[in-house]
This record gives C-alpha cells, sequence and structure tokens, in this order.
C-alpha cells in the first residue's frame, strides 16, 4: 500500500455511523493490542483553539527533552500533519504500513459482526500504534469532535484534561447551548487527571465543566484574565507575560495570549504533580517556537497577507478583534469562503467591520456553501463580489488593494479554504 492509496482508503470509511459511542473504538484498540495503554496523555477539548493550544503544549515537552506525540484535527495542507512527533510528520511508508493494520483490524471486527469504525476511529487509532512503538514520553491528542463520545477518549485517565472555550459549533450533534456542549466536552475529564480551563469561558459552560471536574475528585485550573498581560510591540505581534514567563507568540491575537497561559499552566501541573521536569527555558522556548498554520498566520507584512481558518462565530470574532486591535479597522480587502452548515450571518457580521471590499469563493468542500449565495448574503454587511476561482480571487483583492492604497488582503472563513489558499499566498508572499 502507498500513501496515496492509504489516505484514500481511510476516507473510503464512513464519516459518522449511528448513534454516538466508543464501543467501536475500543473493539478496534483490543483488536489492535490496546497501545493507547503504553501513553501519557495531555487530551484537549473545546470548540476553538485546540490545535493552537495543542501545538504550544507539545512544542514545550519537545524542547523540556520529551520524546512527543502531538494528533492535529483537521489538518490544513497534508493528512500526516494529523500525526506527529516532536514537530516531525509521520513518515509516508509509516502512514501506509500503520493504516494497513488498522484496516485489516477493521475487517477482523466486521467478520465477528461488529460495526466498521469509522474515518476518525482508524485514524486516532493510526496514532496511537506510532506513538506506542516510537515509545513516546508524552503524547498531545485533540478530540475531533466533542469530547465524551470522540474517538480519542477510549484512551485512560490523561494526565491532563484540557478545555478550551466553549462555542456554538457542530450544534446538530452535541447539543445548542453552550452547557450541552460543555456537558460534552467535560467527558474528557477522568477520575483523578489535572484540569486546565481557558480562562474566559462563557459562564454556562462552567456548571457542567465544574461538575465534571468534582465528580472525577479533581479540580480545575484557570488562568486568571488579570495575570495575562500584553506587552508593547509592533501590530500584530504578541508580547505576553504570564506568571514570568515572557514570550513573542508566534499567533497574533488576546485569544492566543489565553492559549499561551493553559499551555503555562499545563506544563506546570506536569512538573508539580508528575515530577517532569520541564524548565522554565523550555517552556518559553516552546511557546516561542510552535507552529501551526491557519491560525492568523502573517505570510507577509507589508502589504499584508494574512491567513486564518476561522470557520464560526468566535473563530471570527476573534479575526475581527485581533485586526481591529492592529488599526486594521475597515482598511482590508478580504478573500471569504465559508461552509453552508456554519452560522454564516453571524460570522459576516463579526468579520464586516475589518473589510472594504470581500471576493466570495467556493472552499473545496461538498459541504461548501456556493461563492454567488456567500455574495448575496454578504452583501448586506459589505461590499461584495464573487471572485472566481482561489486563486483568481486572491489575485483581484491584491490588485484591489494595490489600485485602492490599502494595506493588504485576509482569507479567512474555513480551513478547507485555508488548505487551498496557502500555497497561492506563500508565492505571491515571495513576490
Amino acid at each position: 500500500m502507498t500513501e496515496k492509496q492509504a489516505i484514500e482508503a481511510i476516507h473510503a470509511l464512513p464519516r459518522l455511523q449511528g448513534a454516538p459511542t466508543l464501543e467501536r473504538m475500543r473493539a478496534l484498540l483490543a483488536e489492535l493490542g490496546n497501545p493507547e495503554k503504553d501513553l501519557k496523555c495531555i487530551h484537549i477539548a473545546g470548540t476553538n483553539g485546540k490545535g493552537t493550544l495543542a501545538a504550544m503544549t507539545a512544542s514545550i515537552l519537545t524542547h523540556a527533552g520529551y520524546k512527543t506525540g502531538l494528533t492535529i484535527s483537521p489538518y490544513v495542507l497534508h493528512f500526516r500533519e494529523r500525526f506527529q512527533i516532536d514537530g516531525e510528520m509521520i513518515p509516508p511508508r509509516t502512514l501506509a504500513a500503520l493504516t494497513g493494520k488498522v484496516l485489516a483490524a477493521c475487517e477482523r471486527l466486521q467478520e465477528k459482526g461488529l460495526p466498521c469504525p469509522v474515518e476518525f476511529e482508524a485514524v486516532t487509532a493510526i496514532a496511537l500504534l506510532w506513538f506506542a512503538a516510537e515509545k513516546c514520553d508524552l503524547v498531545v491528542l485533540e478530540t475531533g469532535l466533542g469530547g465524551r463520545y470522540d474517538a480519542t477518549n477510549a484512551i485512560p485517565a490523561p494526565l491532563v484534561a484540557a478545555i478550551t472555550k466553549i462555542g456554538l459549533d457542530h450544534t446538530e450533534l452535541l447539543g445548542d447551548t453552550f452547557e450541552k456542549i460543555a456537558a460534552e466536552k467535560a467527558g474528557i475529564i477522568k477520575e483523578g487527571c489535572a484540569v486546565v480551563c481557558y480562562p474566559d469561558q462563557p459562564p454556562e459552560a462552567m456548571g457542567p465543566l465544574l461538575a465534571a471536574a468534582a465528580e472525577a475528585h479533581t479540580a480545575i485550573e484557570t488562568p486568571e484574565l488579570r495575570d495575562i498581560q500584553t506587552l508593547k510591540s509592533r501590530p500584530l505581534q504578541n508580547y505576553i507575560d504570564y506568571g514570568g514567563y515572557r514570550v513573542m507568540l508566534p499567533f497574533p491575537g488576546r485569544h492566543q495570549a489565553n492559549h499561551a497561559a493553559m499551555a503555562i499552566e499545563i506544563a506546570l501541573l506536569l512538573w508539580r504533580r508528575y515530577g517532569y521536569e520541564i524548565a522554565d527555558e523550555a517552556i518559553e522556548a516552546g511557546l516561542r517556537e510552535a507552529k501551526m498554520p491557519a491560525r492568523i498566520e502573517i505570510l507577509r507584512r507589508r502589504p499584508l497577507l494574512l491567513l486564518d481558518g476561522c470557520h464560526n462565530p468566535d473563530g471570527a470574532a476573534a479575526l475581527a478583534a485581533t485586526l481591529t486591535e492592529a488599526g486594521y479597522e475597515g482598511s482590508l480587502v478580504g478573500v471569504l469562503g465559508l461552509l453552508a452548515d456554519k452560522r454564516h450571518e453571524e460570522m459576516l457580521k463579526a468579520l464586516s467591520p475589518c473589510f472594504e471590499k470581500v471576493y466570495t469563493v467556493t472552499p473545496d468542500c461538498p459541504r461548501a456553501m456556493a461563492a454567488e449565495e456567500l455574495q448575496k448574503e454578504a452583501r448586506f454587511h459589505m461590499d461584495a463580489e464573487v471572485g472566481g476561482t482561489v486563486r483568481q480571487a486572491i489575485q483581484k483583492a491584491i490588485r484591489y488593494a494595490d489600485d485602492h492604497n490599502l494595506p493588504g488582503v485576509v482569507v479567512c472563513g474555513s480551513l478547507y479554504l485555508a488548505a487551498e489558499a496557502r500555497p497561492i499566498l506563500l508565492k505571491e508572499a515571495e513576490k
């Protein structure tokens, strides 16, 4: 099996199947010899910021000298981004070999009359097999969807469970209130594990999180917002101080300062509670050198080329707040693509103050909102024009910004759009 065949075979598995359950995942892991039992994990759930927090945490642990596995969901540029050890993606041959092993286990389960695991369950099994085979010291696992019934939650109690900001996303699967969604995310909190919470959580979400922590006989560590200091720096830089840790983060935005504070608390808990040696220098270097594409990613400063994978109202609001704080309000040109099942009215309202004009596109996804339909909605909030292909829309946006002496271009609205746009933007940034 080649890498391409492996990825095609994984994508051929069902995306969802029946009522939410961990039974399929547990059966698959048992068939594979329960690799999860050999791993020490930091488990991350939440609506927004999971990937960035996971990347920051893994980077800190790698800089502290620990062999660290990391899962990312979804990927942006390459499927192999989902599986990383010390910042390096899984080798193609290893992915192919482990995929074959997992698919064979899926076939054996079906021969026993058990249901076939779904795509994300197979992906998670591949990651756990690889991390166990490579004898990782620590593993940072990002949930795919929810928490309670997410495939990653088949692991034993993690060392630390972290909950990023709860928002109203995937409401058709997780519930339509902060309380319901928080209750699902809180499913990763297990008996005795340490818990770290986002410092600006919606109040309605805290009840289920506190209840889950109490039931698991543990407490929640939450960074205090007043302790997260933003230090003077250039626009779209993020120089912070938290507890004496002073770092220029690679990710702009106040929300990313909050994630950095969470990552610091995770590192301190691993040291205080479990005895892991994590030097202050490792914490600062890990935060400074963490990498995650399409998270308010600046590909060029002048004129500005910025890419963000925001795909729900909270993400759009965080991007808008960051751009406004940097002084770009109402002066940018946007390339915008959304998925049809997202709360696009709220996203457009959040983003509208940032843009003088936007070009709409259709992301490469079956669930994409057509560019023409998006333009009809967007024009109620801002000057909007159908942009054509992603490449054409980016070129039009850059030309418009040049012709009207505007500071730059922002591409946003979907991680699917980000994956298609990033290589184009990188080439433009080199000009």
